[in-house]
């Protein structure tokens, strides 16, 4: 098991799409991002070099399908093409995985972590090694979530979708506000304006694994800085923001 070699044969991979295209130029930062944030969960969780290799590994991988799915329909919505589920066809189905890694030791370690790390919830009958990395990629993937709200630009995240002028005026969904603040994690068919999508991002630290990844949140000022990042002209919208903020800090004081 190698990252190096790993990294190489994903290079090779992603060359075959528009690599300077917003969106798909994002999710190749994401990737790495991630590998990053693998490794430091890994690391902090005080796991051995055969399994932090694997989390890196796992990271590199685990958004493999968004390629074909930006190519395909320029969005990030999984309703067309779960990009989970289409990662793990081509890795497993297609035999795709052997140009990344070339054992087969840890084939089902990796396709529960990629399938599951866009789900929900994490399925249910997993050994403690497969939910180990389900947690690790799940955690590190939310953790970079916020470092792209901080810093991509609203057309690359939002490809087709986001209208900064509409933006500024949209209105909370009742159950997403709801929600929030009984932490719980937000459903994407519950989603139906730009607000209720960011609010989406912020609820993730109720889905966190790890008490590294919340210290990790708290330490960033992520709940001030997505927050802050948008501009809010309805005066509902803005008042229930900061209930949201209230009600996201004290959750991580908590936690933490």
């Amino acid at each position: 098991m190698n990252f190096e070699s790993a990294q190489i044969a994903f290079n090779k991979y992603v060359i075959n799409f528009n690599v300077k295209d917003g969106p798909t130029a994002l999710k190749i930062r994401h990737t790495y991002e991630v590998v990053k944030k693998s490794e430091y969960i890994a690391i902090g969780l005080g796991l051995d070099k055969d399994d932090i290799e694997l989390a890196k590994i796992i990271a590199l991988l685990h958004d493999i399908g968004r390629f074909e799915q930006i190519k395909e329909y320029n969005n990030f919505n999984d309703d067309k093409m779960d990009h989970a589920q289409y990662g793990v066809k081509i890795l497993f189905e297609d035999n795709l995985i052997r140009n990344f890694i070339e054992t087969d030791k840890y084939n089902d370690i990796i396709y529960k972590a990629i399938f599951n790390h866009n789900k929900f919830q994490i399925e249910e009958n997993l050994n403690e090694i497969e939910l180990l990395h389900c947690k690790i990629i799940r955690d590190a993937d939310k953790l970079d979530n916020f470092r792209v709200k901080k810093e991509e630009r609203f057309e690359d995240m939002f490809p087709n979708v986001y209208n900064s002028k509409t933006a500024k005026y949209e209105n909370i969904t009742p159950k997403i506000y709801e929600d929030f603040m009984n932490h719980k994690c937000i459903k994407l068919e519950d989603r139906k304006t730009m607000i209720d999508y960011w609010i989406c991002i912020i609820a993730f630290i109720f889905d966190l694994n790890f008490d590294v990844s919340l210290k990790y949140i708290k330490e960033n000022n992520y709940i001030d800085i997505l927050i802050d990042r948008l501009e809010y002209k309805n005066n509902n919208t803005k008042q229930k923001m900061e209930d949201i903020r209230k009600c996201a800090k004290d959750y991580l004081d908590f936690r933490c």
